[in-house]
This record gives structure tokens, sequence and C-alpha cells, in this order.
């Protein structure tokens, strides 16, 4: 190998030097900083050859042990503005580093202890042996580890002032994050990543459209991820955030009842015994046994069907036999928070899962969001998970549909389930005495109010 001036090394990228630095068969070059493995390269260069240098001068050897022993406070790899820290091809040699860098420590400390004797000696021969063989193994991994460091020091397209912007429809994942897709409905490698925090920020739903600049992937990423968004559905997105807040939106009583269409005993009795429409807060009320997730999962089938519908299903606590049976009903489950979870995860699975609706309903659709069961969660939360379901005034509505021991308050409809009747397999096994629903002629007319009414006396004269 020519000998190369310090001029030469000084103008070569970190990744070359360690190439040189393994070629000579340097020990533990990947802990130097580039100032002094330029010295470490120029010395060894000007003194012994890359052949004799297995033997390891006692001065290298002394060399590689405090190289791996640093003083406290001389982290190299944490020093600001470090080469080494900086370099991207230096990522390469992660993996093998900590594996290498404590047996050298502890061999290291023992040939301090007793002196620079033949056993130490030949240790330290044996890690250098190990180490240049490892180097030379990974030399393949090294020369794509170059490549990577050449692309990224070329120009991108946000460094020559060319943003690239993408445009299409969003598409938001169960953890909250998305995509958005170039090419809707199908995705595809040119599909644009969407944090989280984006789409909580801009509060953005499936299907909204949306424009913005995008920046390449890194190294550990396979899309391309979006900046910021500009626009949402053809408005600029500062507009689109600086609406009205939902909590502020004029709300009214449901008016438009959902029609189950089913054959089901319980669901018929649900319909027109305990109607409820869109935008309502419905509660599933019982004991334990009594039926209320059996119903709850055959009301998510009935909603499913219809269209216009975005439907959503949490599970706070549930039994995980449960949670088998949802997963292969007609509603996956958006959310699960396991049987015996924090009353704090489980709040945080059903708050996700309603902001969701939240955020259709502000866009003027229609969200159903059901939860089995607010038991689980602190008062506090089960009461502002529910009571975010609203009848948009010339807008959209989120209903909101949970199981639940007792009423909360704040009810638009309350379904009781009897678990009397449940375990006699009497069904509709549901408390019409205990049930009801607020202002139900908007919901099924004056008629149909009148024949409710009618019903719950013909239960209380029998009772």
């Amino acid at each position: 190998m020519s000998v190369l001036d310090r001029t030469a090394l000084e103008a070569s990228p970190l990744a070359d030097l360690h190439a040189i630095a393994s070629q000579l068969g340097m020990d533990g070059f990947r802990r130097l900083r580039k100032a002094d493995l330029i010295d470490r390269i120029v010395e060894r260069q000007g003194g012994e050859g890359p052949a004799e240098a297995g033997g390891g001068a006692d001065a290298d050897a002394d060399a590689t042990v405090s190289d791996t022993t640093d003083a406290p406070g001389d982290d190299v790899a944490d020093a600001p503005g470090d080469d080494v820290a900086d370099a991207p091809g230096d990522d390469a040699g992660d993996g093998e580093r900590p594996t290498r860098a404590r047996p050298r420590r502890r061999r290291g400390g023992r040939g301090r202890g007793r002196g620079d004797g033949a056993e130490g000696g030949g240790d330290r021969e044996r890690g250098g042996d190990r180490d240049r063989g490892g180097d030379r193994e990974r030399g393949g991994d090294r020369d794509r580890v170059r490549g990577r460091d050449r692309e990224d020091r070329a120009p991108r397209d946000d460094d020559a002032g060319e943003e690239r912007t993408a445009e299409g429809t969003v598409e938001i994942l169960p953890n909250g994050s998305g995509f958005v897709r170039v090419s809707p409905p199908d995705p595809s490698d040119e599909d644009v990543y969407v944090s989280a925090a984006q789409i909580r920020r801009c509060e953005l739903v499936s299907g909204d459209t949306v424009s913005g600049p995008v920046r390449r992937p890194r190294r550990s990423e396979r899309f391309a991820s979006l900046v910021r968004v500009d626009t949402i559905n053809g408005s600029p997105a500062d507009e689109v955030a600086e609406g009205t807040r939902y909590d502020d939106l004029p709300a009214a009583f449901p008016a438009e009842r959902f029609s189950l269409h089913s054959e089901d005993v319980t669901l018929k009795a649900i319909e027109w015994l305990t109607p409820f429409g869109r935008g309502s807060r419905v509660s599933m009320v019982g004991p334990a046994r009594a039926g209320k997730s059996e119903a709850l999962r055959r009301l998510a089938g009935a909603l499913a069907a219809q269209s216009g519908l975005e439907v959503s299903v949490v599970l706070a606590g549930a039994r995980p036999e449960e949670v088998s049976e949802w997963s292969f009903g007609p509603v996956t489950p958006a959310a699960t928070a396991p049987l015996g979870a924090s009353a704090e995860t489980q709040a945080q699975a059903v708050e996700n899962a309603v902001d969701h609706g939240r955020r259709i309903a502000a866009r003027g659709g229609n969200a159903v969001v059901l939860v089995d069961t607010l038991d689980g969660l602190h008062a506090n939360a089960a009461r502002r998970a529910l009571a975010a379901a609203r009848n948009i005034s010339d807008g959209g509505s989120l209903t909101v549909i949970a199981t639940v021991s007792e009423p909360l308050g704040g009810e638009t409809t309350v379904i009781a389930f009897d678990a009397g009747l449940a375990g006699a397999r009497r069904f509709p096994a549901i408390d019409v005495t205990k049930s009801g629903t607020l202002r139900p002629e908007l919901l099924v007319g004056e008629a149909g109010a009148e024949a409710i009414a009618r019903a719950r006396v013909e239960v209380y004269g029998s009772a």
C-alpha cells in the first residue's frame, strides 16, 4: 500500500481512514478521534509495516488498552462535534464494538496490574488477530457503508432548494400514525409516512386529501416522510386547524335513528324500545353475566353493515376469550387494553379511538365508537369518553356506545340488562323499566314514542 501524507489523510473521510487503519493492522482505531487516528496512521506508516503489526509492540498494546478504557468524562462517542460520533459510516461497527471492548478491558486491567508479561501480550495479540479477521470479513459491509456515506454527503433535494411535494389520500393506522397514499387505495413504494403527532395536530382522518413537502428516507427508513401539511382537502392547513374547536361546535339532540335491520330478538328490542341515533351517548348497563358484551358485539356487526359509518371498537380490560371472539367478528378492535391493564392504559386506548371519531365528526362524517368496557377507567375518564358523543348541527356526528355497570349520567339512551333473565336464557334480557331514551319522539316520531310508553306501562303493570 502506498504511503499517504498527512494532507491526503486529513482530506479523506473517516470511513476511508478506518479502512487504511484496518489494512495497517491497527487495533482499537474505531475508538479514536479523526486527528488521533491520522497521527497513528502517520506513525505506523513511518515506522512498522503492515506485516509487523501482528505482533503488537508494547507501546501500541498500551495505547490499545487505554483506547478501550477511557477515563470518566472522556467518552469519545459522546463528545460534541466529534468526527467519530457524526460519521454515518461508523454505525457499521456499532454491533461489534461492545463485544470486543469488554474482553480487552478486562485483559488490559490484568496486564497493567501484573506488568506486560508474555500471557497478557499473547491475549492482546490474539485479540488483534480476531479484530483484523473480523475487519476482513466485514470488508464488503464496509464498502456498502462507504457508499452510503457518499450518498449522505451528496446534496439532497432539500439542500439544493428543490422540495418534492406529495399529494394523496390519508390512511390512518391503528397505532395513530399513517400514510399518504399517492395512488389510493392501493399501497405503493411512493407513499409518504405521516407521524401520529402531525395527524393529531392537523386532526386528519382517513380519506382526507393532503399535500406537503417530503424528505427522503433515512438509512433505517423505507418510506419518505411528510415534513408538514400544507393543504387539507384543498384548503390551507392553517385555516382548517384554526376552525371552531370540536367542543364548541353546536350540538343537537339525535334525530336520525339507527335502523339495525336484524332478526336478533335482543337487537330488535333495542331498536324499538330503546332507540338511539347518530350522536347518541349510549350506556349498556347491568351486572356481570347480564349479556352486555354479547349484545355489544352483535350491535357492532349490525352497524358495520351500514354505509356511511366509520365503526371502531375498543376493548378495555376485556377477557382474553372475548378478545379472540372480537377478532373473528365483523369489526376488528382498533385498540385492546388487556385484562389487568392499568386504568391509565385503558383510558389511553379509549381516548385515542374517541379522538379519531371526533376528527371524523368535525369533518362532517359519521363515526361510531363502541367500548367494552368503561368499568376499568377512572370516573372522569369514563365520563369524558361518553361526553364526546354529539350530533353536530348541520354537520357530522359521533356516537359512543359503551358497556358499564351503572349509568354514568348524561346519557341520551340507557339500555339496562337483567342478569336473572339472561341466566334463565329468557331473551331479550332487557329491563325495560330501567331502560329509556331521552326525547324518543325525535327518533321514532310521536306514535313511536307513545308505543314505547305503553310497553313500559304494560311491564310496570305486570311487575
